[in-house]
């Protein structure tokens, strides 16, 4: 293997998309990967991102990009209905998969995938980017060195605001059954992020809603109708002990952003941003034995990506970027795992049929 992880990405557009904003940019800085190639459905923009980002090839087909030699990992950065197939033809090629949350559009699609990679003993990443961010990873460290004692209660909420309209490029959204939704996105990253600092949920109780059951596509000026539930309320028990709860939403206006409290019996921790901790910085308060919040700066140790990657949505992936690259090393590494989207996948379909059936869900 050459010294740097040769990198083929899948889902390169360069107009606007999630993987412009974050995976190209931070790809394109790291020591760890070489961005050797490029795919998306059409040769032009294929070749558009090539001489954009600087990679070698460019492909508009994701299997002669897995099949490739010149490739020893593959980033899957598309739609997730669109997650399956190129993920699979990836692990069947024998490349290492750093693929976006969530895994699959199903949870058993998840599950095949990882029992895939584990079959062939390839190192995997999924897009959990909360986990890496700098602030949270800080915040565990903090809670498991006891900072505030025993976990007694805690509580996350992300509250985004928008939810009447969206651009026609979102719309497809609106169908729950496509699998990217507020329930599976927005709340998938916000109640791993409190399970990674806080621990695993043993029982829980859920309202799963679809509150703006239509949205204005601001590209037709037409009303479409929506099943995508925006409102997702869980409450439960810790296997710990501590109780908790989490509100994540899409609302129509002034969202009041993201934040995580976690009480002890010595202190408290609370964690705040603007946004999701997947997308952007996180602020970290404390207070010990007294009731008044003070800053808790991160130290550097907890930023891995390399120096120079933009600002903004790249950083926490090219957090992630760096732990995978380690991994694929062989060396100690944190980054989550497709196990760590099944446990997250089987998790959120306990949210959903606790809604369903009105009764709580237990975990061993």
């Amino acid at each position: 293997m050459a010294d740097k992880i040769r990198l083929g990405l899948i889902g390169a557009s360069v107009t606007g998309t999630w993987s412009q904003r974050s995976h190209l940019p931070a790809a394109q800085a790291s020591s760890d990967i070489e961005l050797t190639a490029v795919c998306t459905t059409k040769a032009d923009s294929a070749e558009a991102a090539r001489q954009a980002y600087g990679a070698r090839l460019a492909f508009d087909d994701y299997r002669k990009m897995a099949a490739s030699p010149e490739i020893d990992a593959v980033a899957v950065v598309v739609r997730v209905p669109s997650h399956y197939e190129p993920t699979k033809a990836a692990l069947n090629a024998g490349k290492h998969v750093y693929c976006e949350w969530p895994l699959g559009q199903t949870t058993a699609e998840a599950e095949e995938l990882t029992a895939l990679a584990a079959a062939n003993g390839l190192v995997t990443a999924i897009g959990l980017q909360s986990r890496v961010n700098p602030a949270v990873m800080y915040m565990k460290e903090q809670v498991e060195a006891g900072f505030v004692g025993e976990v007694m209660a805690v509580h996350v909420s992300l509250m985004r605001d928008g939810v009447l309209k969206r651009p026609s490029n979102r719309t497809w959204q609106r169908d729950a059954g496509l699998g990217a939704n507020t329930l599976t996105i927005a709340n998938g990253h916000t109640v791993d992020a409190m399970r990674f600092v806080a621990g695993d949920l043993s029982q829980l109780s859920a309202v799963v809603e679809t509150k703006a059951t239509q949205w204005l596509d601001t590209g037709t000026n037409e009303w479409v109708d929506v099943t995508s539930p925006d409102n997702i309320l869980v409450s439960g028990r810790l296997a710990n002990g501590a109780v908790a709860s989490s509100h994540v939403a899409a609302i129509p206006y002034a969202g009041s952003g993201y934040r995580m409290e976690i009480y002890g019996r010595e202190g408290t921790l609370v964690a705040t941003g603007e946004d999701s901790p997947q997308l952007g910085e996180v602020f970290l308060h404390g207070a010990q034995g007294d009731n008044t919040l003070t800053p808790m700066p991160v130290p550097e140790r907890f930023t891995i990506a390399t120096p120079g990657t933009p600002a903004g949505e790249a950083v926490n992936v090219g957090q992630m970027y760096a732990a995978f690259a380690q991994a694929i090393g062989g060396g100690d590494s944190s980054q989550p795992t497709f196990e760590t989207a099944v446990d997250l996948h089987r998790l959120i379909d306990a949210i959903a049929q606790s809604s369903e059936t009105g009764s709580a869900a237990k975990f061993e």
